[in-house]
């Protein structure tokens, strides 16, 4: 749904005011450096040895300490400090920060290499005056900071865009606002973050709110700036030796995202939408009789009205069309489906909740503190104030109504918010003050409840915009109404690694695309075979032509089957990278430069992708496209998933490109668990695991593998947690190649030490001449054709040594 841009800030006249900032003074306060200047003071300080945050209070402010993104609370980290007439550094053995007294200037290093510097820093701009414009606010001034940038850098972030990998060039609106029907550019989205990433591997995160704008670069100068109309002048530089380090760090900042539900892996049935209780029974129906697996429905807006128009904010089900919700969630359930109904923040005026929103003041207001109304597509509307207490414990109370009805989880829809004019007011601010964390706060509301109300239950929680460190609250963001064509898939990748960069790594599309009637098979099977590897498998559309599988042509629905089987026999496989990442901030997809840092062609592509660590992916992106250019980066050998062929790293290839299947690689040494045929992952047993060994004969060194495995549905914790790892380290001396199979349970692991194990051990090109098992029984059997060798043994509590004679 389109609306307008809802602030403006016009054509700057003059030039900054603080060219002639000066050094005054400045003094300790513990691990914290208090810097004077002339026209405000600097407050600057490690959170440990790869994060620093600088925060300038203009005279006449006072400092504000709240941050909606930061929860790393380790400050005082020590550091070395060098004082002299000229200059001031703080240093750690990684970051430092240096202060030139004289001209004034702070300049960032990274062991000891330049990365960033202050331009001019804090300063005020003055904006042309212009008549206000009915709904809107026109700022006569915003605030801005300004830095150098070196000239070959690329840069990233700033949230989900389609604006080609660099984004560097772009001046980038911070107002979360969807993009209906968007396609193959997209300037403007759902999730707005106050975001820059460099090609250095450092990380700048403005820790502010209110709207604004990152402009990267556009007017070629070499300069970033962060804009905004008020808040917080503080930002974190944060840096890393490697990719996977960096986001580490941040996501140490700014929170990690728990562990979803294993359901969560599985496959959606979802459109927009089911009209009714029989529909939904129907289609579920339908999957179990194609033996398409199904792990979740999802109800979009009829869940609580009949019309798309008037009936928002009922937030109760409507009984005509839903008679027997409750008995239909539970029979769902039984059946290892969950069901996730949709909410919005917005309560019509006509809805049944109005007179009830207006009487206990959770609504947000005018300037004199009544209900403050407007019009949107969907009717006259308030919103619920979610930053004020009332609003939170209210809003809460209906999702918790819905998880005793038994429902798995929680979308929250249009929460950018889809329409916020400027003069609303709310508890935390003025309507663009909070306009970017509304989505934010939501999810905390939500995760916050089930962690008082359901300990016991993982929440979902599926939300179309967000802020830094919404992870942390378990929000599973997507790509919004994207466009039905191959245009609109063109852009799903780079969306999804920008997003995992900056924290955000369950980002997804809606499979098959959203919006508009395109029925195109070919595009359809191709989207949904990207979504094997993607975070969240859901297809998901508007109703003119059919989402799900089952409803689809003969030949559609049989490719989408052995798509969605495939995305099941990989559930261990991702549940593990789910489980990294939840550990270590590390995206499920990641850019091939992760791989080769130094390749600096990778560092401006999306064609292609990791998928964790072992897989290697190209989707086809094109109508009609017979072969696709793939590059394989250096440092291992590939193995065709499907086929078997092997490609030497370091090279590009045309692959032919097959019907069932879009190019997907498996790195050459690694272990990658497969799960046999399961209905869903309610279905998920330890006996339908095979671990799959892409044997190479030229390991150099011993190799580890650690895999993950609990209940699936507990939240983690640690110290209490019934979880186990299964591990493989694999090592090769001469003629002999041995693997160590251990079991590692936790202190609390209350299930059966003993495990079945069979691992499936590829590439062996003639029969093991000797095989040795210690500490377990085993039988080995030898696959002549395909030349494997299959194990099978069980694993207690000692470690099972394999050794093979080749």
């Amino acid at each position: 749904m389109k609306k307008l841009f809802l602030f403006l800030f016009l054509t700057t006249i003059g030039f900054a005011q603080n060219s002639k900032r000066n050094y005054f003074s400045h003094s300790w306060n513990g691990y914290e450096l208090e810097l004077s200047t002339t026209d405000g003071t600097y407050f600057i300080q490690f959170y440990n040895a790869k994060i620093a945050e600088t925060s300038f209070v203009p005279k006449g402010e006072k400092f504000n300490s709240q941050s909606h993104a930061v929860v790393l609370k380790t400050k005082n980290h020590p550091f070395q400090i060098q004082e002299n007439a000229d200059f001031i550094e703080m240093k750690t053995n990684e970051l430092s920060i240096k202060i030139t007294k004289s001209p004034f200037q702070i300049t960032y290093f990274h062991q000891n290499k330049p990365i960033l510097s202050e331009k001019l820093g804090y300063f005020k701009r003055k904006h042309e005056p212009l008549e206000k414009v009915k709904g809107n606010i026109v700022y006569d001034s915003t605030e801005v900071i300004q830095f150098n940038l070196n000239a070959t850098e690329k840069l990233y972030g700033g949230g989900a865009r389609v604006l080609g990998m660099n984004r560097r060039g772009n001046r980038l609106a911070l107002y979360n606002r969807a993009d209906y029907g968007y396609e193959t550019r997209s300037e403007l989205m759902n999730f707005t973050l106050p975001i820059v990433i460099s090609s250095q591997k450092y990380m700048v995160h403005f820790d502010n709110a209110p709207i604004g704008y990152l402009d990267l670069d556009s007017k070629k100068e070499n300069v970033l700036e962060y804009e905004t109309i008020s808040g917080r002048k503080t930002y974190q530089v944060i840096v890393g030796n490697t990719w996977e380090d960096l986001i580490y760090n941040y996501t140490e900042l700014t929170g990690r995202q728990p562990l979803p539900p294993r359901w969560a892996l599985g496959n959606f049935s979802s459109r927009f939408g089911y009209h009714s209780e029989a529909e939904a029974r129907r289609t579920i129906q339908k999957f179990k009789d194609e033996n398409i697996p199904v792990d979740a429905i999802i109800l979009d807006l009829y869940w609580f009205g009949k019309e798309v128009q008037g009936t928002m904010g009922n937030l109760e089900v409507y009984r005509d069309s839903f008679p027997t919700f409750e008995k239909m969630v539970v029979d769902f359930n039984k059946m290892g489906i969950k069901t996730i109904p949709i909410t919005e923040p917005f309560i019509l005026t006509t809805s049944k909740k109005w007179q009830e929103a207006v009487d206990k003041k959770i609504l947000a207001t005018d300037t004199k503190g009544n209900p403050f109304t407007y019009d949107f597509y969907f009717g006259n509307t308030g919103i619920i104030d979610i930053f004020k207490t009332d609003g939170k414990k209210w809003f809460w109370n209906i999702y918790k109504e819905l998880a005793n009805k038994g429902v798995g989880g929680v979308w929250g829809d249009l929460g950018e918010p889809e329409v916020f004019p400027a003069a609303a007011q709310t508890f935390g601010g003025s309507a663009d003050e909070v306009h970017n964390i509304y989505g934010h706060n939501w999810a905390k509301l939500v995760f916050e409840g089930y962690q008082n109300n359901f300990p016991t239950q993982r929440p979902f929680i599926l939300m179309r915009s967000g802020y830094s460190g919404s992870q942390r609250y378990g929000m599973i963001p997507w790509s919004g109404d994207v466009n039905r064509t191959w245009g609109g898939l063109s852009g799903q990748v780079e969306i999804s690694l920008q997003m995992g960069m900056q924290g955000l790594a369950y980002m997804h599309s809606d499979l098959g695309g959203f919006a508009g009637a395109n029925l195109d098979d070919e595009l359809y099977v191709r989207w949904l075979q990207y979504g094997v590897f993607n975070p969240i498998f859901r297809p998901h559309a508007q109703s003119d032509v059919a989402s799900e599988p089952v409803f689809r042509s003969d030949n559609a629905k049989s490719l989408a089957k052995q798509a969605i089987e495939m995305r099941y026999k990989l559930l261990q496989y991702n549940y593990n990278l789910a489980y990294q990442n939840s550990k270590t901030g590390i995206p499920l997809m990641r850019p091939l430069f992760f791989e080769e840092p130094e390749n600096e062609t990778l560092l401006t592509k999306s064609d292609g992708y990791l998928w964790g660590n072992d897989f290697l992916v190209y989707p086809i992106l094109e109508a009609g496209q017979k072969t696709k250019e793939v590059y394989f980066p250096k440092g291992s050998i590939w193995i065709d998933f499907y086929s078997g062929t092997t490609y030497e790293g370091g090279t590009t290839r045309q692959i032919p490109t097959e019907r069932s299947h879009i190019p997907t690689f498996v790195r050459k040494g690694s272990i990658v668990p497969l799960v046999g045929r399961i209905k869903n992952t309610e279905a998920f047993t330890k006996d339908k695991l095979e671990y799959h060994f892409y044997f190479d004969e030229k390991i150099a060194e011993e190799k580890v593998f650690s895999f993950y495995f609990d209940d699936g549905k507990t939240p983690v914790n640690d110290d209490k947690e019934n979880f186990y790892f299964m591990h493989f380290e694999v090592e090769k001396e001469g003629k002999w190649l041995e693997i160590d199979v251990e079991k590692e349970t936790s202190e609390n692991y209350t299930e059966n030490k003993e495990e079945s194990v069979t691992l499936i051990v590829k590439n062996i090109q003639k029969k093991p001449r000797k095989i040795k098992f210690k500490n377990a029984k085993g039988s080995m059997q030898y696959n002549e054709k395909l030349n494997y060798c299959t194990f099978t043994f069980v694993v207690s509590e000692k470690e099972v040594e394999i050794k093979i004679k080749l």
